[in-house]
């Protein structure tokens, strides 16, 4: 279970451990620079790793796509038009 957060209350961190002093913290190695052609390389190992879609796939999540499209549409203009024939009928009554 977590521990609660007491307002108002600092965590026990480097500052308290230390009487109130600021402890360094060391920063992470450097790494190595590689070369332009060597950063090439490993562009292109990477770019040999994607795994593109077919074109069944991409075809049916844009058919999936499309038909949530029309769903959302459809429902919002139904939301929309309650809240207009709703909004005719309150305002009607001050009439």
């Amino acid at each position: 279970m977590a521990k609660a957060k007491t307002p108002g209350r600092r965590p026990m961190g480097a500052q308290a451990a230390q009487g109130g002093q600021t402890v360094a913290v060391d920063a992470a190695p450097a790494r190595p620079r590689v070369s332009p052609v060597q950063f090439f390389q490993q562009v292109q190992a990477e770019a040999k790793k994607i795994v593109w879609p077919s074109r069944k796939e991409t075809w049916i999540t844009s058919v999936m796509v499309f038909i949530m499209v029309v769903v959302a549409a459809v429902f919002f203009w139904i939301v929309d038009y309650a809240l207009a024939k709703g909004a005719q009928l309150v305002l009607a009554l001050g009439q």
